[in-house]
């Protein structure tokens, strides 16, 4: 489905109409869409009790539509109204009173009582209340209306909202005051940005589309996509029977420290287990003695700084190395340490490392005393992510420096934010993605229940796929990996960004079924990488 914001959508109506078509024509195709939809959740209509609830505007009038063609079907239906006026004038109300629907008036039912004991009664119930573009909260006698269906919740048919749930925010996702709980959103035209986003993401149920023959028009390149197994396809490399290791690229991972050396282990197999030929990590020693490495890799040992993370002449090592590599990850597990700052500043030659004194303990024979840094080494695309992202962030101007087009950032919330230096994201998450793509001339993939993924030249991908059995330690790391390793076997950083989070979703998604939702670990990922990717062939 494509993805539109409120200004998108309504400027693609006035489009459709300026074709040739009608407002009555597009409310009659919404209507007759989501009263499909409605028909496929009651199963055989006949005798079925339906409550529209019928709000003021053009949501109001899509929920009329609907109205007439369930009772067409055999449903018994009935119409509860707030604050619609203009009967008379009202076409499809009109063709409802022809049809002798019920109707009640929310004034005329002030304790609620009424419309409690139809929402208790009916096998099903539309939401037709508000729709796209609010602003205000719900408050008064709507929030008493929505509470009162809410209540009933368990008690009642399921809730199929058109278009949204009333009282959610069709930009940002935001609840505003009070808002309906749906079992199914049908959206009509295109799907509103502010369903895939949470909170009201939670309160959106199932999602499902109504067309309503809207024209093609200059925006549509400007839309985002939800991201799907059609769009994740085609993206996947060839694998081709006479191949071999050097087939499918070489990544080379920087990641690990003595706290975290989890982290080393899981990027280095995410790359790994999904298709890179040779993974390299590149470590202190501490790091590349800890039990539990990836046997697979093969390993650099670099010049260590503070409690086992990467010093600063660590560079000098990766120079020697780094052109015979097709990615690069950068940034799991490194830690924050003064030494590793430094080794940041110098790989991206933002600032001349100083002398300074000996700190922690210091392995391998390195040398604390700081050189004069390297000229700056040319780096092959590049997944930057945690610990890199927030050393980076504490470096003045950072993104004037780097190159553009070289990397894909993978922040969750917190670490944009500190990115971006603000004390808020804009609740609008997909907007505050892509401004970012395109102020730093970088992928970004905005990590959390629902995933953007943002390319400088405004392709923008939204990843539907919350996943409680993700959200624990190292589910971060493995995406990165998965990252690297896609461009290391030839995609491009918005295509290889793309498909990681797919896989990185998909595979999640099989691990849910299996185990369930809590007591997974981001190991539980690796194996169902290759099972994703095989399901994905087809």
């Amino acid at each position: 489905m494509k993805i539109v914001t409120t200004a998108q959508m309504r400027a693609l109506e006035h489009a459709t109409v300026a074709a040739g078509s009608t407002w009555a024509a597009l409310m009659e195709h919404a209507g007759w869409g989501v009263a499909q939809e409605a028909l496929r959740l009651l199963g055989t209509p006949k005798g079925r009790r339906v409550l529209v609830m019928v709000g003021p505007g053009n949501n109001g009038g899509d929920g009329l539509v609907a109205a007439r063609h369930l009772h067409d079907a055999g449903a018994v239906v009935t119409l509860y109204f707030w604050r619609r006026q203009g009967a008379e004038a009202d076409a499809n109300w009109q063709r409802c009173r022809r049809r002798a629907l019920r109707e009640q008036q929310a004034e005329a039912d002030p304790g609620r009582v009424t419309l409690d004991t139809l929402v208790r009664a009916a096998d099903l119930v539309l939401d037709a209340l508000l729709g796209m573009g609010l602003t205000r909260p719900v408050v008064g006698d709507l929030a008493e209306i929505v509470a009162a269906v809410n209540a009933a919740r368990g008690a009642r048919g399921p809730v199929l909202a058109i278009d949204l749930p009333t009282g959610v925010s069709s930009e940002s996702g935001a609840v505003l005051g009070a808002a309906i709980w749906a079992d199914l959103t049908v959206a009509t035209g295109l799907l509103k940005r502010g369903l895939l986003l949470y909170p009201a993401r939670a309160r959106a149920g199932r999602l499902a589309l109504a067309e309503i023959g809207i024209a093609n028009n200059d925006l549509e390149a400007m839309m985002s996509d939800t991201l799907t197994a059609a769009h994740a396809r085609p993206l996947l490399p060839a694998r081709p029977a006479d191949a071999h290791k050097g087939s499918f690229g070489k990544v080379l991972v920087v990641a690990g420290s003595l706290h975290y050396p989890g982290a080393a282990y899981l990027t280095c197999a995410g790359a790994a287990r999904v298709g890179a030929g040779l993974v390299t990590l590149a470590g202190g020693r501490t790091v590349l003695g800890v039990v539990g490495r990836l046997p697979e890799a093969t390993v650099l040992p670099v010049p260590e700084g503070d409690w086992g993370a990467v010093g600063p002449n660590a560079l000098e090592e990766l120079a020697k190395v780094v052109a015979d590599y097709a990615a690069l990850v950068l940034g799991p597990g490194l830690g924050k340490g003064e030494a590793t700052k430094e080794f940041i500043q110098r790989v991206f030659g933002l600032d001349k490392p100083k002398s300074r004194a000996r700190v922690g303990f210091l392995m391998g024979g390195n040398d604390a005393e700081s050189h004069a840094a390297p000229s700056l080494i040319e780096l092959p695309p590049t997944v930057l992510d945690a610990d890199g992202l927030n050393l980076l962030a504490d470096i003045e101007d950072w993104h004037e420096h780097l190159p553009k087009g070289r990397f894909v950032f993978t922040p969750h919330p917190g670490e944009l934010r500190r990115l971006l230096k603000v004390e808020e994201l804009p609740s609008d998450r997909v907007a505050a993605a892509v401004d970012a793509a395109q102020a730093w001339g970088q992928v970004v993939v905005l990590k959390g229940a629902t995933t953007v993924i943002a390319s400088p030249d405004g392709r923008t991908f939204v990843h539907d796929g919350a996943n409680p059995a993700l959200a624990t330690a190292g589910t971060g790391d493995v995406l990165a990996g998965i990252i690297g390793g896609l461009l290391a076997q030839g995609l491009a950083l918005f295509e290889a960004a793309a498909l990681g989070v797919y896989l990185h979703g998909a595979a999640g998604a099989r691990v849910r079924d299996e185990l369930g939702d809590a007591g997974t670990l981001a190991s539980d990922l690796l194996p169902e990488l290759p099972r994703a990717i095989k399901a994905l062939k087809g």
